[in-house]
């Protein structure tokens, strides 16, 4: 895999989180008993740069995605809550991804993101407000970031079974680091 063909493939995951992103965000939250939940469909690229790039990669990937998608349509706020959720998620779901297939599935890895973005989130909210009452929220939005993780993890298990140039840089990753989740 050359040069060229790698920051093409980068360009393509950042350009469709940005656009899942931007579209996720323009749909209405749909469960009016939890405000601020969302399904988190951009992480479906997060997820999939984990299994088909080295961590430096997918990491720069997180960060140029949360940057575009806040300079198309964020603020400062929403920038401060999709930063400390996505970077703790990241590094949860690459710590996980160590432990190898035969210990956790891309499924539980996903699971494992949803969970740990809503506590950066509920963080930033605690720090913000200045309370550890906003913490309380946690149960709710964990049941729904697992949830959600869940089944981005089924839709990145089926993505990375079907898609040609995804089994591509998977191989070439796993050859590269001598662990096949396939």
């Amino acid at each position: 895999m050359n040069r060229t063909q790698k920051m093409i493939y980068i360009a393509l995951l950042v350009a469709q989180g940005v656009v899942i992103g931007l579209v996720e965000n323009m749909i209405p939250y749909p469960f009016a008993f939890a405000p601020g939940a969302k399904l988190g469909l951009a992480n479906l690229i997060t997820i999939i740069s984990l299994f088909t790039m080295p961590k430096k990669d997918s990491f720069s990937l997180v960060w140029m995605r949360l940057i575009l998608t806040t300079l198309l349509g964020g603020t400062l706020s929403t920038f401060l809550y999709s930063m400390s959720g996505a970077m703790l998620s990241y590094f949860a779901m690459a710590f996980l991804r160590l432990l190898g297939p035969k210990r956790v599935s891309i499924i539980g890895i996903s699971a494992a993101g949803g969970f740990m973005h809503n506590v950066g989130q509920l963080l930033t909210a605690s720090f913000i407000a200045q309370s550890w009452t906003v913490m309380l929220y946690l149960p709710i939005l964990s049941f729904f970031g697992i949830l959600s993780g869940i089944a981005i993890g089924i839709a990145a298990n089926f993505l990375l079974r079907r898609v040609q140039t995804l089994q591509k840089f998977q191989i070439a990753y796993e050859n590269q680091t001598k662990q096949s989740w396939r």
